[in-house]
């Protein structure tokens, strides 16, 4: 635009001196006419004079008008006695005797005597025909000028235009460029012209630009990643999952399944109250770099850290049995991390199968939950909750509020039925008893499932109460129906094991009904007692001064199986069922289970096993020698 409009303003320029060089010339012109005509009109009038006869004024007036053009006429005598005067009235005015006048032209009074006549003529010369005709030809140039320029500068004014365009075009195309690549260079006959320099501009503008862009993008893909990642382990932390999960599988039309598993490193908080927060920060990187070899061995595992003790895992398209071989590495290696590292435990596992659309939410509850149940059997244990449990699983919806509600109506109302399922004796001579089974129901007379009801109470605080209900429920129902020639198990929890006050209720407790007490065996894991071998100890020997006997249950899976024996000195040990099944086929387990089963009877202690199911499961653990089988294939659960 400011090209065009210097051009506009040269093209006035140049029409201005144009016309001012015609009207110059045509002034010059006319100057000169004038003069001559002035010149004539002079000679002519002395010539007249001289050569005329008539002495009288007022004819020789009358002569003078005649022959010249005249604006003006006078005769006088010597006496100054005006004879003749004249005046026609034409003045020369206009454009061109203003020009003319700033030329100096001037059209002044001529004054010539004649002594011989005794006369004195004064007049001036009518040059108005001359000054009109100069106007017109002076308007007639400055018209045409005007015309012209009109007619030009549209004309140019459209040039200059689609020059524009094309330019605009060519600087558009040049931008489209740099903005695809900042750094290529542009080649001088793709320049517009005239924009050489805006071109040049234009280039560092983008290359600065895609510089600043690629400072902005990496400081926001760090960002990003800062927020999305965990420090200490450098996993996926917990909204990198939610995330991750949210579009992968809660919105995703695409049918999706595999298993979600949360870790949590029970040993955390321990660790970094009596070793520091460094050997804390040592314990989850290991554990970490556990999970990352076992995860790593699944196509698109993922594995995060939800936050300061717990890994999420999910291992897309994996089944239930899967999951199992899963768990049971991860426990393998988890259990060698803890004879390394001295610990009591080092992590549990809740797995739980999800299918794509299920809320996140549920998926968390119930896989927390899956960590309360795996927490109640040995140390670094896992359980997988299976969809195949429909009532376990619909359980999981109660959050704890709820939990805490249904707990808490339980105990209130003594909402629990006891059931029996025997051990039967491999000899006549061999002693055995019937364990009692605790269902428990809610306020509509449902069934709960009752190890999600157990571990629930572990986790709100409610299973030392839980475990009175269970044992006065029991004597109670043993007193009425006139069982005490019987002898009953009855299940306690590691916590009221070891919780004093328990302990001193539960031995009153056995001393005011001594009769039954004697026919009393309680059963806690192997797992449970090694939580504190002090307390342990006493709780046994509390037992057995009322006249009650202490089964180890769930035998076989803990680290240091055997070797506190002479210690806690126990009546009885239940196998796990893992060496039962299959324990026809599996040599492995049949040589364990020979090998515990000689050592228990050195020392005097009874050897039972569970889940016993098949008849050639049964025949097996017979020729093994063990104590008593209890099972679906020996008796499943009756009413007390």
């Amino acid at each position: 635009m400011k090209t065009t409009f210097q051009l506009v303003i040269f093209q006035l320029i140049a029409a201005l001196i144009l016309i001012s060089a015609l009207i110059i010339v045509q002034l010059n012109i006319a100057s000169q006419q004038l003069q001559r005509a002035e010149q004539q009109a002079q000679t002519f009038v002395q010539q007249w004079m001289q050569h005329s006869a008539n002495h009288d004024g007022a004819e020789l007036g009358q002569q003078l008008r005649m022959a010249l053009p005249l604006s003006q006429l006078h005769i006088q005598n010597l006496q100054g006695q005006e004879l003749f005067q004249y005046r026609s009235g034409h003045i020369a005015t206009g454009l061109s005797a203003t020009l003319l006048n700033w030329q100096g032209v001037e059209f002044s009074t001529q004054h010539i005597g004649a002594p011989q006549h005794e006369l004195q003529v004064r007049y001036q010369l009518d040059h108005s025909h001359q000054i009109e005709a100069l106007n017109s030809i002076l308007w007639l140039i400055l018209l045409l000028t005007l015309v012209i320029y009109l007619l030009f500068i549209p004309a140019l004014l459209w040039w200059q235009h689609q020059r524009l365009q094309q330019s605009s075009r060519q600087l558009n195309k040049v931008i489209e460029q740099l903005s695809h690549d900042p750094l290529q260079t542009i080649e001088a006959d793709k320049q517009p012209a005239g924009f050489e320099a805006v071109v040049e501009n234009l280039q560092v503008l983008a290359q600065q630009t895609m510089k600043k862009f690629s400072e902005m993008s990496a400081n926001a893909r760090q960002v990003t990643a800062d927020a999305y990642k965990d420090v200490i382990t450098g996993l996926p932390n917990r909204n990198r999952f939610v995330q991750y999960y949210e579009e992968q599988l809660s919105k995703n039309d695409k049918v999706d399944f595999g298993i979600f598993a949360i870790t949590r490193c029970t040993e955390l908080q321990s660790l970094n109250q009596t070793r520091g927060y460094q050997e804390g920060d040592k314990y989850i990187q290991e554990v970490c770099q556990i999970l990352t070899k076992a995860v790593h061995a699944y196509a698109d595992g993922q594995l995060f850290r939800l936050n300061s003790s717990d890994f999420g895992v999910l291992l897309p398209r994996v089944t239930a049995k899967e999951a199992e071989n899963f768990a049971i590495q991860l426990q393998s290696r988890l259990n060698q991390y803890q004879q390394t590292a001295e610990l009591e435990s080092v992590a549990y596992t809740g797995l739980v199968s999800y299918e794509s659309g299920r809320a996140l939410g549920e998926l968390l509850a119930i896989a927390d939950t899956s960590i309360s149940l795996a927490q109640t059997k040995q140390a670094n244990a896992w359980h997988l909750q299976k969809e195949s449990s429909g009532l376990e699983t619909a359980s999981y919806g109660y959050g704890n509020q709820n939990w805490r509600n249904v707990i808490d109506d339980v105990l209130a109302n003594n909402r629990l039925n006891l059931l029996v399922q025997s051990i039967q004796p491999a000899k006549r001579s061999n002693k055995a008893y019937s364990e009692i089974l605790v269902r428990f129901k809610t306020q509509e007379n449902q069934v709960l499932p009752t190890a999600s009801f157990l571990a629930m109470a572990e986790k709100l605080d409610r299973i030392i109460a839980v475990d009175r209900l269970i044992i006065e429920t029991a004597l109670s129902t043993i007193k009425n129906k006139n069982m005490q020639d019987q002898y009953f198990g009855l299940n306690l929890s590691p916590r009221s094991v070891h919780d004093d006050q328990f302990v001193i209720w539960l031995e009153r407790r056995l001393l005011k009904d001594a009769t039954i007490a004697s026919k009393l065996i309680f059963e806690v894991t192997e797992f449970g007692l090694q939580q504190n071998l002090k307390t342990s100890k006493r709780f046994i020997d509390m037992v057995h001064r009322a006249g009650a006997r202490v089964t180890v249950e769930k035998f076989g899976v803990g680290i240091t199986s055997f070797k506190f024996f002479r210690d806690l000195k126990p009546d009885y040990i239940k196998m796990d069922g893992s060496y039962t099944r299959h324990i026809d086929e599996d040599k492995n387990n049949q040589y364990f289970l020979r090998l515990m089963i000689d050592l228990a009877h050195r020392i005097g202690v009874s050897v039972f096993a569970e889940s016993v199911e098949t008849q050639e499961e049964k025949h097996m653990l017979d020729s093994l020698f063990v104590d008593g089988c209890q099972g679906y294939y020996i008796g499943k659960p009756a009413p007390l």
